[in-house]
């Protein structure tokens, strides 16, 4: 370790790249994390000097509870902004075998973890932040559905099976960021189940729970009947956020086509989307004049029975007229005493006439109807043949744009293969670069030999000349 703290005060390339590479290293407490071979190996921070200088910086020692929670925030935040990237990347719904995804909840269970206060049973000491959780069912009734299912949950024997399975079902509804803040609130339902130190009693716990609201981006299915829970060792692989920039030059090409590709893809599904909503819209406006249009069509056919109606009334009405008129010249014939008689039938009539005008009146007013009637319902055709032509050129519009998809589709598919083969490729031309160094080599060593040989031959051949003289 004496190698890398810098000799003299003036920094070299090599210091330099030393010294980024330890800031770049995620520290737990007095340790720092590297790699070694395939191996990850701890080592302690006095042994590192982060600075070119000679004399290193006194500074009083941190409280390590301190550091545990800065270094569980920093791997959250790693695991978090890690998980988002990969699976915006990844383009499609998350399982329970994706690596970022289990790590992920293996870095919330620490969290979760750091500071959990020691409850002893009568089986002995119990240490689970399965108690933490089932508060939210307190504070919050709708994450009820979420304990229930937990609690119905086959194979689950343990406190800590029970409160992965709650952090997969609430990553699942897109809750676990207001149900953690819902929690950290609560300092002082909190302070049952932790320390007053621990990472869910400070502004760290905050932080994590603001970080987690990014994760409302992923959509994830996650099958956990028939999952060994209770057994799982959670431990982080520190190599998955280590920088390794050895193979990012090669696929830098076939990635910038697949995330132009994958852009393409997602533009045209949201237009797709716009389209679906606009010809949904439309349909509905379709039945919506449809039902306004049967509507006055029975408006149509009332008004029809109803000018019969008042046309049978008129002529029910001319024939008791002629019939009085008849009745009336027959009366003048008879005597005076009959007057009174001809006066009353005389009112009759005059009654019936008006009865007659307010009849014919009403029956233009229901032939105006009529008229209106019918004009709005060829302008309603006229609006309908109209929605209908544009309906279907929505749908052609509609069936390109999914053959572009499926298009776009195909080629993000031979995007994949290519880059593939080309790994592949750069694989089988690295071996075959081993080999010829290898053969380089033993054509060396077999130069050496030959031009030893060679030497010896020569004096042998200098001695014999020597015995012949």
């Amino acid at each position: 370790m004496s190698d890398l703290t810098p000799q003299s005060e003036t920094p070299t390339p090599t210091t330099d790249k030393i010294t980024q590479a330890a800031r770049e290293t995620i520290y737990l407490c007095n340790f720092r994390v590297s790699v070694d071979g395939e191996w990850l190996c701890l080592r302690e921070l006095n042994d590192i000097s982060l600075t070119p200088d000679p004399e290193p910086a006194h500074e009083d020692p941190k409280d390590p509870i301190a550091i545990e929670r800065l270094n569980l925030m920093n791997m959250a935040k790693l695991s978090i902004k890690g998980l988002i990237e990969s699976a915006l990347n990844l383009g499609r719904t998350l399982d329970s075998d994706y690596a970022p995804l289990q790590q992920f909840f293996v870095v919330m269970e620490h969290c979760l973890k750091h500071g959990l206060k020691t409850k002893k049973t009568f089986l002995g000491q119990n240490k689970s932040f399965w108690g933490a959780l089932e508060l939210v069912e307190k504070l919050t009734p709708e994450a009820g559905e979420i304990t229930a299912s937990v609690k119905d949950l086959p194979g689950l024997k343990t406190p800590l099976g029970r409160g992965r399975a709650w952090l997969r079902l609430a990553l699942m509804q897109k809750k676990l960021s207001d149900y953690m803040k819902t929690i950290i609130n609560r300092k002082d339902l909190l302070s049952e189940f932790y320390e007053p130190n621990a990472l869910m009693m400070e502004e760290e716990g905050a932080v994590i729970a603001g970080l987690l609201v990014g994760l409302n981006v992923i959509d994830a299915n996650l099958c956990m009947k028939g999952e060994d829970l209770d057994s799982q060792v959670g431990v982080i692989d520190f190599s998955m956020y280590l920088k390794d920039g050895g193979h990012s030059s090669k696929s830098a090409e076939g990635d910038g086509q697949i995330t132009a590709i994958l852009d393409q893809k997602n533009y045209v599904e949201e237009l797709n989307r716009h389209l679906s909503a606009s010809v949904n819209n439309l349909q509905a406006k379709v039945d919506a004049l449809e039902k306004s249009n049967t509507k006055l069509t029975e408006e149509l056919a009332v008004a029809n029975n109803r000018i019969i109606t008042l046309q049978e009334d008129v002529e029910r009405v001319k024939e008791e007229s002629s019939y009085q008129l008849e009745a009336r010249k027959a009366s003048r014939s008879d005597s005076a005493a009959d007057g009174s008689a001809l006066v009353e039938t005389r009112k009759q009539l005059k009654e019936e006439t008006l009865l007659r005008l307010d009849v014919e009146k009403e029956l233009e007013v229901q032939i105006g109807m009529k008229q209106e009637m019918e004009m709005s319902m060829k302008m309603l055709e006229k609006d309908i043949c109209e929605k209908q032509d544009a309906l279907v050129e929505l749908r052609q519009q509609l069936e390109d744009l999914r053959s572009i998809n499926q298009q776009l589709s195909h080629k993000s598919q031979s995007a994949d293969a290519g880059s593939k083969h080309k790994s592949e490729a750069i694989a089988r031309l690295e071996e075959k670069i081993n080999q010829m160094s290898g053969t380089i080599k033993h054509l060396e060593t077999s130069e050496k030999h030959m031009a030893k040989q060679a030497r010896n031959l020569s004096s042998a051949a200098g001695k014999l000349l020597q015995q012949q003289q």
